[in-house]
């Protein structure tokens, strides 16, 4: 993953959001001068000698930054990442590439955030948040950082660390109660508030967020297939009614869901 720093190029920062061309693409349809060198070329051609491979121009760099957002030139941001107006990035976050920042989010120091991630209008993500590859969080949802806030006192010891994992997804409104994980490919449903972990593949909502069934990596509901076993060790067959794919569930995660 290349990592371009928010100063790397202060035209890409303060320009129209878009790539910075290539050098070739500058020059347009300008012609070189000509140079001793070209005719020599030239010649060499007619005679059937090939010329040395040009030396390839550095890649352009691909973060797109509004004129209106505010990042820390102290932040790392992923190739092909789009951040949006008024969007606030603090020093030393983390993100990878092909993330897109939409209007309004904030994005606090430290915060850890990898590729493919979507962040819809005013998202906040907090000191402390880890958020892994392919996931999707919805306009305002919030996550906090402390359990116990108190406006004259802060500090690391008070810090409460959230993990949102690959390919989750958290709806519009939702708020995160720190110090939880939410799972692979789970999904919190819009205006939910979640107090403790949710597991993998499992569909949470409600307030305090509960689990009602369970999805697929694709997003769409899965239904029960086969039961292959009860208790601790026992595990529950689930397929997608949209893409067929198949998983298992562990049965005490199983027999939680409430419908």
């Amino acid at each position: 993953m290349q990592l371009n720093t928010a100063t790397q190029n202060k035209d890409a920062i303060e320009g129209l959001a878009k790539p910075i061309p290539s050098r070739e693409a500058q020059r347009g349809n300008q012609e070189e001068p000509e140079t001793e060198g070209g005719e020599h070329e030239r010649a060499a051609a007619r005679n059937g000698v090939k010329r040395s491979e040009p030396v390839a121009s550095p890649p352009a760099v691909r973060v797109k930054i509004h004129p209106t957002a505010d990042v820390s030139d102290k932040a790392k941001i992923g190739d092909g990442t789009s951040i949006w107006h008024q969007a606030q990035i603090r020093e030393n976050a983390v993100l990878g590439e092909r993330c897109n920042i939409s209007k309004g989010v904030y994005i606090d120091f430290d915060v850890k955030i990898g590729s493919g991630v979507k962040l819809q209008n005013y998202v906040n993500v907090y000191h402390g948040v880890t958020i892994e590859d392919d996931v999707f969080v919805g306009p305002s949802a919030t996550f906090t950082n402390d359990m116990y806030p108190r406006a004259a006192m802060w500090g690391d010891d008070r810090l409460v660390k959230t993990l949102v994992k690959k390919g989750a997804s958290i709806g519009a409104n939702s708020t995160i109660i720190c110090g939880t994980t939410i799972g692979r490919y789970a999904t919190v449903g819009a205006g939910s508030v979640v107090t403790k972990d949710v597991p993998d593949h499992t569909l949470v909502f409600g307030s305090p967020a509960r689990i009602k069934g369970f999805v697929c990596e694709c997003g769409f509901p899965v239904e029960k297939k086969e039961i292959k076993g009860m208790g601790m060790e026992g595990a529950v067959v689930m397929k997608c009614t949209k893409c067929g794919k198949e998983f298992e569930v562990a049965y005490d995660i199983y027999r939680q869901a409430k419908k």
